[in-house]
């Protein structure tokens, strides 16, 4: 990957037989980002329409200040990896990906450039079709469901509130992207560029944007397969794509939630509150690591010396949410320690 930044800005774009949309879109590139600090980067991921002859004639186009490249993949490898080809030749400070498909606007793309670029503390921002009151246009019912669902998923998942997941336009600092190492080669990228982004601790901002959905006739990709897939990639990320001492504490927590659980109900109940516990117990081991799961265990403890058969529930309901509290406030005091694999 090139260490030094030529460009201010490098803009992204995997195109997969798009050639009713790619002049419009290099029309909306020249208004909104036709400056000498920022490069264009086309990747025809093999597609067997006339996309690729467009992308290779932009680069005699004469009306544009912007650095015009393109690359091409000789067999279609899908979204993640036309994504990972571009971020290989890239060199801006900031990394734009956009859609080619023109479901997302352009405009948008340039405000996020616009609001990442004023606060130097912002290193990332996804943007969310289900924010804000732009304009929108959306039939598909159930890919809006999954969109929701896997979001939702994926804040349980990470402790990181996000409300579209899956939004293909996003901008990101080079110091997001160094750290991360994307090995997704279709559509389930989103999901593995917004785990690792978490992983390394930066933190996503949203911001709402236009939606134009298209339909299947207009060259719409996603299916209800995708999905299916999506939901694999979610567990993919979150119990399989794990550290060493990530598993140690998931384990751990697991085990001692388990624990907790057991002293709940009689019968089937005391087997549904193991079930649910160990379920809260591998989330806190996503999240936390041995020593604050342990805070996070003590207070539970001391909750449960608490309260009646009745009330103890209640009491060791309040003195978890106390120890995840405090154990939020701990990790992020030492989020840049050497300590930090332990916290």
């Amino acid at each position: 990957m090139p260490q030094e930044n030529n460009f201010n800005l490098s803009i992204i774009i995997p195109v997969y037989n798009e050639e009713n949309y790619l002049n419009e879109l290099f029309n909306q590139l020249i208004a909104y980002f036709n400056n000498d600090d920022v490069e264009v980067i086309f990747v025809n991921d093999g597609s067997t329409d006339n996309s690729k002859s467009l992308i290779e004639n932009f680069k005699n186009t004469k009306d544009h200040k912007f650095t015009y490249k393109y690359t091409t993949l000789d067999n279609n490898s899908g979204k993640g990896r036309a994504i990972q080809e571009g971020i290989n030749i890239s060199t801006g400070k900031y990394i734009l990906l956009q859609d080619a498909d023109l479901e997302l606007d352009t405009k948008d793309a340039f405000e996020m450039y616009k609001m990442i670029q004023s606060k130097e503390e912002i290193k990332c921002i996804f943007g969310s079709r289900y924010l804000s009151g732009k304009l929108k246009r959306n039939n598909y019912f159930f890919n809006n469901l999954v969109g929701k669902l896997n979001s939702l998923i994926f804040t349980i998942f990470f402790m990181h509130s996000l409300t579209d997941v899956h939004c293909g336009l996003k901008i990101m600092h080079r110091e997001v992207i160094n750290k991360i190492n994307l090995t997704v080669n279709d559509f389930g990228i989103e999901l593995d560029i917004a785990s690792q982004i978490v992983r390394n601790n930066f933190f996503i901002h949203e911001y709402g944007v236009s939606y134009f959905f298209r339909t299947k006739l207009q060259g719409k990709k996603i299916t209800w397969i995708d999905g299916l897939k999506s939901l694999y990639y979610l567990f993919k990320v979150r119990f399989i794509d794990n550290e060493k001492f990530t598993n140690i504490s998931l384990i751990f927590s697991t085990i001692y939630m388990a624990y907790v659980g057991s002293h709940f109900g009689m019968g089937t109940g005391n087997i549904l509150f193991i079930i649910l516990f160990s379920i809260i117990g591998s989330i806190i081991g996503f999240n936390f690591y041995f020593f604050t799961s342990s805070l996070i265990f003590l207070f539970i403890y001391i909750g449960s010396l608490f309260g009646e058969i009745h009330t103890k529930t209640l009491s060791v309901l309040i003195f978890f949410i106390i120890g995840i509290i405090i154990a939020r406030y701990v990790k992020k005091k030492f989020l840049n320690s050497k300590l930090s694999k332990l916290i």
